[in-house]
C-alpha cells in the first residue's frame, strides 16, 4: 500500500492543530459561562394575598376583595377556586410581570342559605409553573346586610369598601389630611384606617406639619359604639395634629373601639399603628418636636391648657406597627397634649409598645387599663407634668419587649438632661400587676421593673400598688437620686408585695431589717438561696426555659439603686412616707384572677390592708376635691390601688377577650 499523500506540511499539521485547541478553549469557556448563567438564584416562590379575606351580605349582594400577587420570576396566572373546586364563571385571569392585582367581585348566589359560607381561594402560579400557597376568602350570607365599609384617609377609593371620607395628600407628609374640616363616623357603618390618617389644618404650599400656624380646624366626632379598624398593609394610624380635635366620647354601655382588622384568632401585637394625639401644651425639647419614628407628629407650644378634645370610654387594641425598625407607634401617644383635653375610662391592650406614654404636655388621665401589652405599662417623659388617678397594669407572663418592659418607665428626657418642665407628673391610686404569679410562674426574661424611675425625673406616686415584676422599684442615676433626697421625686403610701418564697429585700418573706444591704439592693451577707432566683424559671425569646435572669442576680429584689452613697431601702421605709412591705401579693387581698386569663375580679377583700391603708396627709401636692369636682385634682379614697372593696369602674365597657367579634 502507497504511503498516503500528505497535503499538507508540518507546519500546516501544527495550525490546525492549534486552531482545534482554541475551539476547544473557546467551547469550554462558553460551557462554562453557560453554567455560571444557570446557577443564578432562582427567585422566590409566588405569594398571593386577599384584602380583606372575609366579607359577608345578603343574596343577591356584589361584595368584592383586592387580590394582590407578587412573583419574582413571572406571573403566568392567577387561579381561582370556589368551595375547593375550579368553577366555570371563575376562570383563571391572566397577569403579567412580577406583580399584580385583581379585583375580585361576587354576586351572593340564592343558592347559598343566611348562615353558609362560600369560601373562595386564590392561588398564584408562576413562569416556572410554581404556585403559591392558597389565599383564602370567606364569605358569610346574612339575614340582613353588613354594614356599609367605609375607607377613611387615601385619596382614592379602593377595592372592598363601599364608601370613602376623602383624604388629601400633602408633598412630603406621608399619609393624608381629611379632606372635610369636621366628619362624624357613625356606629352604623364600620370605618378603617388606611394609612396614616390626619385630623387638623392642612398645611399651606410649602408648609409641613411643623410650621404651626396656630390654626384651630379640623374636628372628627366619633359616636358612641362605633368601630373603627386599622389597616395592617398601609399601616394605619390616627393622627391628630396641632390644631385638630377629636371627640370620641363612648358609653359604659356603647364603648367605641379601635381595633386590628384580622379575624379573632389571627390578631397579634402591632397589626396597626395606633391613636396619636399632638399638642400645644409645653415641654422640654422645645415648641416643634416630632414625635419617634418621624411620622411628622409635630408636637409642642406653651398653651398647657390646650384643648384636643376628649376620649371616653374607649378601647384601642392590637396597635404598635413599627413604623421603622424598633420604632413603633404606641396604643396611645400624647405629645404635648393639654389639660383642656379628656382622657377617661381608656383601655389600651395588646400592644407591641408601650400601652400609655406622654410626651410632655399637662393632661390629666383617670380610669385608664394598660392591658397585656409587649413594653411598658405607663412611660412618661419630656416634662410631662398631668395627674392620674386610678389606672392598672396587667401584664402576660410569656410576652415582653427586647428593650425590657416595666410597669412605669419615666425619664425627664432621653438623655437625663436637667430641662425645663421637668417630668412631674402625679399618679395616685395605681395597681401594677406584673407576669409572675407564683414561684414557678415561668415568666420573659425581658421583664425588669414595676418601676424604673430614671433620667433626672420628679414623678410622685401615690396610693398604690406593685407587685408581680422582678423588681420592685429602680431609683436609677444620680440627678434622680438627688432628686428624691430633695423631696421632689415622692413615693407615699406605696405597697410592694412580693412573690411567696420568691425575691429578696422585702419580696418573697426574704426581708431582714437587721441585716445589710449594699447599693445594688443585695445582701452583703449570706443571702437566703432558697428564696431567690438563681434556678427559677425564665425564659428566652422562644419560651425556652432558662435559669437566670440576665442582670442583677438575685432577681425579685423590691429596691434597687445604683448610686452608693444612697440607701434606697432607709429611703423608702421614712417613717413619714407611709410605704410598707409585703413578702406576698396573696397577703394584701388582691385577686388571683388579676394574673389569668379572662375578665378579673379587680375589687379587694374589706378586711385587706388595701382595702382602707390610704393616706392623704403626707401627700404635699394633692388638694381636697370630690368626684364631680375632678380637674386635675384627686378624689380623695379610703383604698390604696386603683380599686375599693366596691365599685368595679371597668365594668361594661372594657374587654378582656382577645377574640372578640367585631364584624358580621
Amino acid at each position: 500500500m502507497k504511503n498516503p499523500v500528505n497535503f499538507f506540511g508540518r507546519r500546516s499539521q501544527n495550525s490546525i492543530l492549534g486552531m482545534f485547541m482554541m475551539a476547544f478553549l473557546i467551547t469550554s469557556s462558553l460551557v462554562m459561562v453557560s453554567c455560571g448563567e444557570d446557577e443564578q438564584p432562582i427567585g422566590a416562590v409566588p405569594s398571593v394575598s386577599s384584602d380583606p379575606n372575609s366579607l359577608s351580605g345578603i343574596q343577591g349582594a356584589e361584595v368584592s376583595a383586592l387580590i394582590s400577587v407578587s412573583a419574582p420570576e413571572g406571573i403566568k396566572s392567577l387561579r381561582i377556586l370556589k368551595n375547593g373546586a375550579p368553577d366555570s364563571n371563575f376562570p383563571d385571569v391572566a397577569l403579567s410581570g412580577t406583580s399584580g392585582s385583581y379585583e375580585f367581585k361576587y354576586t351572593i348566589e340564592n343558592s347559598f342559605n343566611p348562615g353558609q359560607t362560600v369560601n373562595f381561594t386564590f392561588v398564584a402560579v408562576d413562569m416556572l409553573d410554581r404556585a403559591t400557597t392558597s389565599a383564602p376568602l370567606a364569605i358569610l350570607v346574612t339575614e340582613t346586610p353588613p354594614k356599609p365599609r367605609v375607607q377613611v384617609g387615601g385619596t382614592a377609593l379602593l377595592p372592598g369598601y363601599d364608601e370613602h371620607i376623602k383624604g388629601v395628600a400633602v408633598t412630603g407628609i406621608e399619609g393624608t389630611y381629611l379632606e372635610d374640616r369636621n366628619i362624624t363616623l357613625t356606629s352604623d357603618k364600620d370605618y378603617y384606617l388606611i394609612g396614616f390618617v390626619r385630623v387638623g389644618p392642612i398645611p399651606a404650599a410649602g408648609q409641613t406639619p411643623q410650621n404651626d400656624d396656630g390654626r384651630t380646624e379640623g374636628v372628627l366626632t366619633i359616636e358612641p359604639g362605633t368601630v373603627v379598624f386599622g389597616d395592617q398593609n398601609t399601616k394605619g394610624t390616627l393622627v391628630v395634629q396641632r390644631g385638630g380635635k377629636i371627640i370620641a366620647e363612648g358609653t359604659r354601655e356603647e364603648p367605641i373601639v379601635f381595633t386590628s382588622i384580622k379575624a379573632p384568632g389571627e390578631r397579634t401585637p402591632g397589626d396597626w399603628g395606633g391613636v396619636v394625639i399632638a399638642g400645644r401644651a409645653r415641654n422640654n425639647e422645645g415648641s416643634d418636636v416630632q414625635l419617634e419614628g418621624g411620622y411628622a407628629a409635630w408636637h409642642g407650644g406653651t398653651d398647657d391648657n390646650d384643648n384636643s378634645g376628649i376620649l371616653k370610654y374607649v378601647r384601642i387594641e392590637w396597635a404598635g406597627i413599627p413604623i421603622n425598625p424598633n420604632e413603633e407607634v404606641n396604643t396611645l401617644t400624647l405629645g404635648s397634649v393639654g389639660r383642656g383635653t379628656v382622657i377617661e375610662y381608656v383601655q389600651a391592650s395588646w400592644g407591641l409598645d408601650d400601652q400609655f406614654e406622654w410626651f410632655g404636655g399637662s393632661v390629666d388621665g383617670r380610669y385608664l387599663i394598660a392591658y397585656r401589652g409587649l413594653d411598658d405599662d405607663f412611660d412618661v417623659d419630656l416634662g410631662h407634668s398631668g395627674n392620674i388617678q386610678f389606672a392598672i397594669g396587667i401584664r402576660d407572663a410569656k410576652d415582653a419587649d427586647q428593650s425590657g418592659s416595666n410597669g412605669f418607665e419615666v425619664d425627664n428626657n432621653g438623655s437625663g438632661e436637667l430641662r425645663e418642665p421637668f417630668t412631674s407628673s402625679v399618679f395616685s391610686n395605681i395597681t401594677i400587676i406584673g407576669p409572675k404569679k407564683i414561684r414557678e410562674t415561668s415568666i420573659s426574661a425581658e421583664f425588669q421593673h414595676g418601676a424604673q424611675l430614671r433620667r433626672s425625673s420628679k414623678l410622685k406616686i401615690y396610693n398604690s400598688i406593685i407587685t408581680g415584676y422582678p423588681m420592685g422599684i429602680f431609683i436609677d442615676g444620680n440627678s434622680t437620686v438627688q432628686f428624691a433626697q430633695n423631696n421632689e421625686l415622692q413615693l407615699r403610701n406605696i405597697i410592694l408585695a412580693g412573690v411567696r418564697n420568691w425575691g429578696g429585700n422585702g419580696f418573697g418573706k426574704a426581708f431582714d431589717p437587721n441585716r445589710s444591704y449594699n447599693h445594688q439592693g443585695a445582701l452583703n451577707s449570706a443571702s437566703y438561696p432558697d428564696l431567690t432566683a438563681s434556678s427559677l424559671p425564665f425564659t428566652d425569646a422562644n419560651g425556652v426555659a432558662r435559669g437566670n435572669h440576665p442582670g442583677s442576680e438575685p432577681r425579685g429584689h423590691s429596691i434597687r439603686w445604683n448610686v452608693e452613697s444612697f440607701d434606697a431601702l432607709a429611703w423608702f421605709n421614712t417613717a413619714a412616707f407611709g410605704n410598707k412591705f409585703f413578702g406576698a401579693w396573696d397577703e394584701i387581698g388582691i385577686s388571683p384572677s388579676v394574673f389569668d386569663l379572662g375578665v378579673p375580679t379587680f375589687t379587694v377583700q374589706a378586711e385587706s390592708p388595701v382595702a382602707t391603708g390610704a393616706k392623704w396627709d403626707n401627700v404635699p401636692f394633692v388638694q381636697s376635691s370630690t368626684k364631680s369636682e375632678w380637674f386635675g385634682q384627686f378624689e380623695q379614697v379610703p383604698h390604696v390601688g386603683a380599686f375599693g372593696t366596691s365599685g368595679d369602674w371597668t365594668q361594661g365597657w372594657a374587654n378582656f377577650n382577645r377574640n372578640t367579634v367585631y364584624r358580621d
